[in-house]
Formats: structure tokens, sequence, C-alpha cells
């Protein structure tokens, strides 16, 4: 994995308002250090630059990997993963009611809840104690 500078990071983290680019995990509610990953993988020649990079928590980056595509669960056709840098969350997820699950809204929303398994048992566990505090969805979602 090449170099980044801590300038970058810093700047990543502030433009991602320091949670998940996927799950939208806050890192004040997590006791490990959100990761700067490459939306498009490196080992798919992605370049470590600032348009190529956002913030994704372990589980979100460890199950996404070198994968761009991913298949919808209902159409059963291979889309994009959704691209926190440009697309708009809101359009492609939305929060059950009890703000426990992560609902993809599109075929790209879907795949990507799917393949990044984004409502896992720990995921979901985690995701019932912040919203008891009070400290989950984030307010501006």
């Amino acid at each position: 994995m090449s170099k980044i500078s801590k300038a970058l990071e810093k700047k990543i983290r502030q433009q991602a308002n320091e949670r998940c680019g996927y799950c939208l995990c806050p890192q004040k509610l997590i006791s490990y250090k959100l990761e700067i990953e490459h939306l498009h993988p490196e080992a798919l020649g992605g370049a470590t630059v600032e348009v190529n990079l956002w913030l994704a928590c372990t589980g979100c980056n460890s199950y996404k990997a070198m994968k761009i595509r991913a298949v919808d669960p209902l159409t059963k056709k291979s889309v994009k993963l959704f691209n926190p840098r440009r697309q708009d969350w809101r359009e492609h997820f939305e929060f059950s009611v009890d703000c426990t699950e992560i609902l993809g809204k599109t075929a790209c929303g879907r795949a990507t809840v799917a393949s990044l398994q984004m409502n896992n048992i720990y995921q979901k566990t985690a995701r019932v104690a912040w919203v008891e505090s009070g400290k989950f969805p984030p307010s501006d979602y």
C-alpha cells in the first residue's frame, strides 16, 4: 500500500466527516481507527490520490477488498459498488425504521449492502447500542 501523507489523511478524514463512507459508522463510537481506503483498489491500478481515497471502517473495507462491482440480489445483475466520494448516500441507501439496518434503495445500494455485509450481526449489534445511546444515526442522515 502506498504511503499517505498525514496532511492528506487529515483532509480525507475531514471530508468524510470522520465516518465510514459506506455504513456511516462514526469514529467517535468505535475503538479502532477508521481506515483510508482506495475506492478503486491499488491492486487494480487505483492511484493513491485524493479523488481515489475515502474513509471506511475495518468491516466495510475488508469485505470490499479489491471489489469494484457486485451483484444486485434483486436483479442478479453486476453493478458498480457505491462510491462515497461521487455518489449521495441517501440516494442509494436508507435506514430501517429502527435504524439498525442499512437498506439498499437502488441496484448499486443493494449490491453494496450485500457485498460489504453491512448488516452482519456485529454491525447490527453495534447499531442497536448506538441508537439506544442517541448517537446514531448521524443527524444529517
